[in-house]
């Protein structure tokens, strides 16, 4: 038994570095694949489109979609009743200021008319015939001052009775252009019943809004361009002519009215127009494709591609590094930036949801998002 110790203490040492050494190999083993698979899972290549910044004039300029009206309108309308003896205007004509449109029936206010300056010119004939009185002292001054009384009564009632007459014709109360006829002859015109609309149409007006950070452009008198798809291809001049007082509080605009000559009534009440104000000089702005911005709570980003030198493979090793940055005013498609990005820089304008911080792309600008400072929406 002494003898046979040894040697099984020899096979036992064996075992046991067999084993140890197994268990040491396949640890070596497990952390090689699992490096593996660490590696064949990290973040590969990302194609991505990109632009260089570059600085560009921009002109400070506010657009805004505005409603044309015109500078007068009235709904004309019958203050009294009465059934209509004369229609004086076709629809559509051309008006001026104080023409008859149309006639109701005076007669019977005539009539009346006729009883009143009757009474009035008997008053005044017994006025004259007490202050002869009164001058031989026949009769006593209380019966002259109730004459005087009577006369100016029976006067105030005749013009009454004129301002009523007058009051059964309507007229233009400034010149501009009729609508359609919404009147017969012979039908009775109710009280405040529509007969015509009227409207001056030149100059005209057009009400636009601007937000509240572009305020501060705005002016009485500046000049503005307007330019409507009801008269494709033709530019208006206009003023503006009234700012409002206060900012609407529940989309923070400021409400503004331009005024816009019209002379061969090429625009019409109720077209809505663009208006471009352009007011001061020129400034120089870093600028992107609008694509390019990303807008988030926190604040705006954008990728902006890092040469780290060459990779493994000798080619260049391109990084996508994240930064914050200050846009600026807009124009069309693109973006100016105050802060963040300088000139030459390579941005990455398609392919950003697929970034984070620090992955490696690929660049491929075989097609790029729009860039235009004045996109115009193709005919269909």
């Amino acid at each position: 038994m002494a003898k046979g110790t040894p040697l099984r203490m020899l096979v036992m040492l064996i075992i046991a570095a067999v084993v140890v050494g197994g268990v040491v190999w396949f640890q070596q083993f497990k952390n090689t694949m699992i490096a593996k698979a660490i590696k064949g899972g990290a973040n590969p290549p990302q194609t991505v489109a990109t632009a260089v910044a570059q600085p560009s004039s921009w002109q400070a300029t506010v657009e805004a979609l505005g409603n044309l009206r015109a500078s007068q309108e009235a709904a004309l309308g019958a203050e009294v009743g009465g059934l209509v003896t004369a229609i004086r205007f076709d629809s559509g004509e051309k008006v001026r200021a104080g023409q008859t449109l149309v006639e109701l029936n005076p007669a019977p206010l005539r009539a009346q008319l006729a009883q009143l300056e009757a009474q009035a010119a008997l008053a005044e004939l017994n006025l004259k015939r007490d202050e002869a009185q009164l001058k031989v002292r026949a009769i006593a001054q209380a019966a002259v001052d109730n004459d005087m009384a009577a006369l100016k009564s029976a006067q105030a009632q005749v013009t009454a009775q004129k301002a009523l007459i007058a009051q059964k014709t309507i007229a233009a109360p400034f010149s501009g252009q009729l609508g359609i006829r919404q009147v017969n002859l012979g039908q009775y015109l109710a009280p405040g019943a529509a007969v015509v609309t009227l409207q001056k149409l030149d100059p005209m007006e057009v009400d636009f809004t601007v937000p509240q950070n572009q305020i501060d452009l705005i002016r009485v008198g500046m000049k503005a361009v307007l330019q409507s798809s009801a008269a494709p291809g033709k530019t208006f001049e206009a003023t503006v002519a009234a700012i409002e007082p206060q900012v609407d509080a529940s989309t923070r605009n400021l409400k503004v009215r331009a005024r816009v000559p019209n002379p061969k009534g090429e625009l019409l009440p109720g077209v809505f127009a663009t208006v471009r104000i352009t007011q001061g000089e020129p400034r120089q702005y870093i600028t992107l494709p609008n694509a390019a911005i990303a807008y988030n709570p926190y604040g705006a980003t954008v990728f902006v591609v890092k040469d780290e030198g060459k990779g493994p493979d000798g080619k260049p090793k391109l990084v996508a590094e994240q930064r914050f940055v200050t846009a600026g005013p807009t124009r069309g498609d693109q973006v100016g930036i105050v802060e963040g990005v300088k000139a030459g820089e390579t941005v990455v304008t398609a392919g950003q949801l697929k970034l984070r911080n620090g992955s490696p792309v690929v660049i491929n600008n075989s097609v790029q998002p729009s860039d235009n400072p004045n996109p115009q929406v193709p005919n269909s």
